[in-house]
């Protein structure tokens, strides 16, 4: 508990430092989840279990995240089919499929940041946040923009993330998700993320 409690301080010490540099609401919520996963990472490096750091960041991913637009357009159109009761366990499994790829993405520290750009474009309505991965070994940043968009309950939040400024990750599970989704149920993809999350959480996954 006093590990929890400390790094649930720095936690909020980083993203309160980190927020001070966005100069927009749609960005804050990014820098806060940057702040988040570096955290995370200096907690992994630390000997932090995987459930303490996936708990750590769940609220923050929540915060900078629509998980549930994000869930619904990456199952795609067949979202609609689906009984209600498969549409719930498919948002709570994605919710922690995604933190869980975080916290496997972000399990160690070796002097990364990840910064926020000033430049921001616009897409309707929508605002597209850039940040970019400087990996500590000097070598080439990766480019990871976020398409935000402003809630009416939870204000700026991502309901895409762009790999490399550019691939869609929604896109992306869309294309993967087509062959296990019929009209009507989602069973293959409810179980398919359950494998998913547990190869994450024991580091069998596959990179």
């Amino acid at each position: 508990m006093t590990y929890l409690r400390s790094a649930a301080a720095a936690l909020l010490l980083l993203a309160s430092a980190t927020m001070s540099h966005a100069q927009t609401p749609e960005a804050a919520p990014i820098a806060a989840l940057d702040a988040a996963l570096i955290a995370a990472a200096k907690a992994g490096s630390a000997g932090a279990s995987f459930a303490d750091r996936a708990a750590q960041l769940d609220p923050v991913v929540l915060q900078a995240l629509n998980m549930s637009v994000i869930t619904q357009n990456s199952v795609g159109f067949l979202w609609s089919t689906l009984p209600a009761g498969q549409q719930q366990q498919l948002q709570a499994l994605f919710e922690q499929f995604t933190v869980a790829t975080y916290v496997h993405e972000f399990s160690s520290f070796s002097g990364e940041q990840i910064q926020l750009l000033p430049n921001e474009k616009t897409l309707g309505p929508k605002k597209i946040v850039e940040t970019q991965i400087v990996p500590g070994d000097g070598t080439s940043p990766t480019e990871v923009d976020y398409v935000m968009a402003d809630t009416a309950d939870s204000g700026w939040q991502a309901t895409d993330v762009l790999l490399g400024g550019t691939v869609s990750q929604v896109a992306v599970h869309s294309s993967d998700f087509s062959a296990l989704v019929t009209s009507g149920d989602a069973s293959q993809l409810l179980a398919a993320l359950k494998q998913k999350i547990a190869a994450l959480q024991t580091g069998t996954v596959s990179d």
